[in-house]
């Protein structure tokens, strides 16, 4: 659906992206990470034609829409028809009512009178704007102002999705709506591309992550197995609790006894079954042994710390 290579775009003497590689397949809820001025926004403007990049290619629905400095107009405007966007700072026409504002969005996409009043009926109930479709959008909370947003970029029944930090501003039910309405894209064969500062939404909702720092792209992988290689790479730590306390002995272990019957343990892999076998020995039971997993948060920081 996204695919960019090799994208460079340098404002003054900032380098923006630098050398991105990224690719958004079909179907995949795609979570996009990085923090402040690594380059997020930039990627998505450059995906919607609404800046050039100096460099690199970038292709839409298998076509190419870029190549070093210059658009293929005609593709791109094709390809804009089945991309539904929603900006991180937007300005509603706070004078026009939702119906309205559907109405005119969904106009610019060719739709008949018929249909965008089907599709805006449809959208608004499906993000609790109904009863409100005929209040001035200047009256609205910031949440009903997202909500609004999210219609118009699902106006058009898009294959492909994009969105810039769509939970801000939202209450704990408003996310949960969101979330729904993203998976709910998902099933209906759709693709979702967004990006996001608060990890735990997308650990929630994506299956596949891409991180980006200084303008290149760092990690892209499942969060499963992003997790797992951070794992790998910095070390198992297993948690154990016992009946009795038990001793370890020519291990080789990072060991901290938490208290009589519960141990931290640090090891370069997963010895779960090492430490079945010598608590078994010693005749005690296991009350608990897990691996801790790390957040997603966590890994995310460590990685930009490690970049600088």
């Amino acid at each position: 659906m996204i695919k960019i290579e090799n994208l460079v775009k340098t404002y003054r003497d900032v380098k923006a992206l630098d050398g991105l590689n990224l690719e958004v397949k079909k179907g995949q809820i795609y979570g996009f990470l990085g923090p402040n001025g690594a380059g997020k926004s930039t990627t998505i403007l450059s995906v919607l034609g609404l800046i050039y990049p100096q460099k690199g290619k970038i292709e839409l629905f298998g076509q190419e829409i870029f190549r070093d400095g210059k658009y293929n107009e005609k593709r791109l405007v094709e390809a804009k028809k089945k991309i539904g966007y929603m900006p991180e700072h937007a300005t509603l026409w706070e004078f026009l009512t939702p119906m309205q504002t559907l109405d005119i969005i969904g106009e610019s996409f060719g739709m008949s009178k018929e249909e965008r009043a089907r599709r805006s009926r449809e959208l608004l109930e499906l993000l609790n704007l109904w009863e409100v479709r005929n209040k001035k959008v200047g009256k609205f909370s910031k949440g009903m102002k997202q909500r609004l947003l999210l219609a118009q970029a699902l106006i058009n029944d898009p294959e492909l999705l994009i969105l810039d930090e769509p939970m801000t501003g939202l209450d704990p039910k408003g996310i949960a709506e969101f979330k729904d309405i993203i998976r709910r894209q998902k099933k209906e064969g759709k693709t979702v591309f967004f990006s996001s500062h608060i990890l735990a939404h997308v650990e929630e909702v994506c299956d596949t992550v891409g991180v980006i720092v200084r303008g290149k792209l760092r990690v892209e992988d499942s969060i499963d197995n992003i997790k797992m290689s951070f794992l790998r790479k910095g070390g198992y730590l297993i948690l154990l609790e016992t009946d009795r306390p038990v001793e370890f002995k020519d291990v080789d272990w990072e060991i901290e006894r938490v208290s009589p019957t519960k141990y931290k343990i640090k090891a370069p892999e997963d010895v779960r079954a090492q430490i079945n076998d010598i608590v078994w020995s010693q005749g005690a039971k296991i009350l608990q042994l897990m691996v801790r997993v790390p957040s997603l948060e966590e890994i995310f920081l460590k990685m930009v710390e490690e970049e600088g």
